[in-house]
């Protein structure tokens, strides 16, 4: 079967707070549509990966998935309709055209999709047009009853339904075009209505919806146990005030206007090589000329952000998350402190993080060495990222 994924992120996420969507909101220092977007493009049975948005995210939404389409199978971002209903039936129109035999539909804000319940509904699709994610339901039910309790629910036979939702493309597109205009709760619902028998398959306690606040404390508690390895790597870079006056001087991801430029290979941006290594560092896969050698010619007046961008990348596949990075510049000119912030939010674009997880510092040698005597500009680095225990 040709697979693919269909995420649904065009939803306000009012309950949760926070200012914004909440699948825009912060878990882990990324955005939680992004943990469900690396859980899809990392299975290797998923061949494209769509999202339905609302009109007004874009900016939310690229920043969300910024580095993640490195093989081409995240296509761009659909428009939701009004409801939930409306925008799955907008995003299956959208992946018509690229023929899918089998489509799993997943709710931005369950981050914690495991691969395995993946491979679970594919198996479930080989036995019925429809497979599920769902639990059975252990707790004792009741009644509301004007403010009473009142027994006699049985839960014997109860299951609450999880996505992703599984099914044969060409039916459930065709079951959501004919339940147009009907409000049904989800997609399984869509199934039963034209005629489609829908499979249960052992979803887990995991895999909750982020709704409210409590939700999101109760998804950072889970994160942190899920990425019990806590490491830590130094990256340390020095670039020479080069002799070329046409060439810009990159510091920290950002132009900065000065008199002088710095030599390197690449653009040399000490600060982006120097956290480049931190990162490489961190999870033990050597260091930044490894990666890009300065003898290749295809590097050379390079922007940095691709190498530490590809650090990150390198984070990210083996399912770990950058924590915090912690940059020091060390120079006597230009000035650090009116660039601070730029440096630190481009950092925290091009790593896909929180910006409150990016320091950028600068020091002086109080005129000793090269760096006092204005020959060139120096930078160390500190890298902390956990990875699955």
């Amino acid at each position: 079967m040709t697979i693919a994924a269909l995420i649904v992120a065009a939803g306000r996420g009012t309950r949760a707070g926070g200012g914004k969507p909440k699948q825009y909101q912060m878990l882990g220092g990324q955005p939680l549509l992004r943990h469900s977007l690396r859980a899809c493009l990392g299975h290797g049975a998923i061949a494209r990966v769509a999202v339905v948005i609302h009109p007004d995210d874009s900016d939310w939404y690229h920043a969300a998935a910024a580095g993640l389409d490195r093989d081409g199978r995240l296509l761009p971002p659909c428009h939701g309709g009004g409801a939930r209903q409306d925008s799955v039936r907008l995003g299956l129109e959208a992946l018509s055209s690229h023929a899918p035999s089998a489509v799993l539909i997943h709710d931005a804000a369950r981050p914690f999709l495991r691969h395995d319940r993946i491979d679970a509904l594919l198996d479930g699709l080989r036995e019925a047009p429809g497979a599920i994610l769902a639990v059975p339901v252990t707790d004792t039910l009741k009644r509301e009853d004007r403010g009473c309790a009142r027994s006699g629910v049985e839960r014997q036979g109860l299951w609450r339904a999880q996505t992703p939702q599984a099914f044969r493309f060409a039916d459930i597109l065709s079951a959501h075009r004919k339940a147009a205009g009907l409000a049904l709760t989800d997609d399984a619902a869509v199934a039963e209505q034209a005629g489609l028998a829908v499979k249960l398959v052992a979803g887990s306690e995991e895999n909750f919806k982020v709704t409210e606040p409590d939700d999101f404390r109760r998804a950072e508690a889970q994160l942190l146990l899920r990425l019990g390895d806590i490491r830590t790597g130094q990256g340390f870079d020095v670039h020479a005030f080069g002799d070329e006056s046409d060439r810009r001087l990159m510091l920290g991801g950002i132009e900065i206007a000065h008199d002088r430029s710095l030599a390197g290979h690449s653009d040399a941006d000490v600060a982006l090589h120097a956290l480049t290594d931190a990162i490489l560092g961190a999870i033990g896969d050597g260091d930044i000329g490894a990666h890009f050698p300065p003898s290749d010619p295809q590097w050379k007046g390079r922007d940095s952000a691709a190498f530490l961008a590809h650090a990150a990348a390198l984070v990210q596949e083996r399912g770990g998350l950058i924590a915090h990075c912690d940059v020091t510049i060390i120079c006597e000119a230009p000035k650090i402190g009116p660039h601070r912030e730029a440096m630190r939010s481009r950092i925290a674009d091009i790593l896909g993080i929180d910006v409150a997880r990016v320091s950028v510092k600068a020091t002086t040698t109080e005129k000793l060495g090269f760096t006092g005597r204005r020959e060139g500009i120096a930078t160390q680095a500190v890298a902390t990222i956990r990875l699955p225990g």
